[in-house]
C-alpha cells in the first residue's frame, strides 16, 4: 500500500512538472521567426474545429486486457477561445482469448460481455497555442466470464466476475513531443475466486508515458509503470512502447509492446475511426496539422481494467464453500 501511495505520489509529481511548466516556443519561431506558422494556428476558431464525434474501435489482447470492440463517441460539453471542457464514453464488447493463450497469465478469459468507460475532462492551450495541457478523469467497468485454463490444469466452477475501477489523466501535447501520466485504481470487489483453482485480480497501475512526433501523424512513444494488486502476485515495474499512425483524419492504427515480469512480453494492436468533426475541409485540414489542435479531441487513454490470475493454494477450502456452477 505504502509502495503503491509512493508511486502515485510520484507520478502526480511528474505530472505537476509537465503541466506547470514554461511553455516552449516552437522550434520554428525560435530558430526561423517562421510567423506564418504561427499565424496559422493562431487564426483557427476552436469553435470551427471541436466538434463532436462518433465511431468504431477495437483492439487485440494485450497484458490483462481482453480483445475487444465497440463504439466510442466524444463530446465537447463547452468550448472557450482556448479551452474545451469535454465528455467521451466507449462501449466495448470484449471476445474469449485466442485459443490456448490467456491474456490474465493462466485461466482464459470467455466471450461475451460487455465493458464501460467514461471521461470528463478540461484541456487548454498555451498563449502561442504551441502546447496544449490537460487533465480528465472517470470510471471503467469489466464483467468478465471465465473458461478453461492454458496451463493444462482441469478446473470446475467456472465463474463469472465483477471488476471496475477510478482513472486520472495528465497530458501535455505540443508539436514534437507529448506526455501522459496516469493511474490506474480498481474499486469495489479487487479480487475473486475465478474458478476451482485460479484467483484473479484488478491491477492498481501508474505510469508516465513520454512520446515524440516522427511526423505530425506518426508518433513513437515510451513508457514506464508500476503494478501491483491485493494479491501481492503482479507486483513490480514494467516498459510500454507504443507507435501510432492517422492515416487519415479519423482514423487511427496503433502497435504496443510491454514487458513486466507478470505478464512477460505482450505486443498488441489497435485501431479507431471516428466520424464527424469539423464540417468542412479546411477546417478539418487545420486540425489535422496541428497536434496540439487536434490533441483537443483526442480520445483519452489507459481505458481497460487489468486483471492478473496467481494460483489460489486453499483450492479443497475453496472446493468445500462455492457451489458448483456451469
Amino acid at each position: 500500500m505504502h509502495q503503491s501511495l509512493r508511486q502515485s505520489l510520484s507520478l502526480s509529481g511528474l505530472a505537476a512538472l509537465v503541466l506547470a511548466g514554461t511553455p516552449l516556443q516552437p522550434v520554428a519561431a525560435q530558430e526561423d521567426g517562421n510567423a506564418e506558422d504561427l499565424g496559422d494556428v493562431m487564426s483557427i476558431s476552436l469553435k470551427d474545429v471541436v466538434k463532436p464525434t462518433l465511431g468504431f474501435q477495437g483492439a487485440l489482447q494485450g497484458a490483462g486486457t481482453p480483445s475487444q470492440a465497440g463504439i466510442g463517441g466524444f463530446l465537447p460539453l463547452s468550448v472557450g477561445e482556448n479551452s474545451v471542457f469535454f465528455a467521451d464514453v466507449l462501449l466495448n464488447v470484449n471476445f474469449a482469448d485466442y485459443g490456448n493463450y490467456s491474456s490474465l497469465i493462466n485461466t482464459e478469459v470467455a466471450g461475451t460481455t460487455i465493458s464501460t468507460s467514461s471521461r470528463l475532462g478540461y484541456r487548454w492551450l498555451n498563449g502561442d497555442r504551441s502546447w496544449m495541457f490537460g487533465v480528465n478523469g472517470g470510471y471503467d467497468s469489466r464483467p468478465m466470464n471465465t473458461g478453461d485454463a492454458d496451463t493444462g490444469v482441469n478446473v470446475s466452477n467456472k465463474r463469472s466476475v465483477f471488476f471496475q475501477q477510478v482513472a486520472v489523466n495528465a497530458e501535455a501535447v505540443s508539436n514534437d513531443w507529448n506526455f501522459n501520466a496516469y493511474a490506474l485504481i480498481p474499486v469495489g470487489e479487487k479480487e475473486a475466486q475465478l474458478n476451482s483453482v485460479y484467483q484473479g485480480g484488478s491491477l492498481n497501475t501508474y505510469g508516465l508515458n513520454v512520446g515524440y512526433f516522427i511526423t505530425p501523424i506518426i508518433n513513437a512513444s515510451v513508457g514506464y509503470y508500476y503494478q501491483n494488486d491485493d494479491l501481492g502476485t503482479a507486483d513490480g515495474s514494467g516498459v510500454l512502447g507504443r507507435l501510432t499512425y492517422e492515416v487519415s483524419s479519423g482514423l487511427t492504427a496503433g502497435v504496443n509492446i510491454s514487458y513486466d515480469e507478470a505478464f512477460d512480453t505482450r505486443v498488441s494492436a489497435d485501431l479507431k475511426v471516428r466520424f464527424g468533426g469539423p464540417s468542412t475541409t479546411a477546417a478539418k485540414k487545420k486540425k489535422w496539422d496541428n497536434p496540439t489542435i487536434n490533441a483537443l479531441t483526442a480520445s483519452p487513454n489507459n481505458r481497460d481494467v487489468r486483471v492478473h490470475d496467481p494460483v489460489f493454494s486453499n483450492t479443497q477450502s475453496y472446493r468445500n464453500t462455492v457451489p458448483a456452477q456451469a
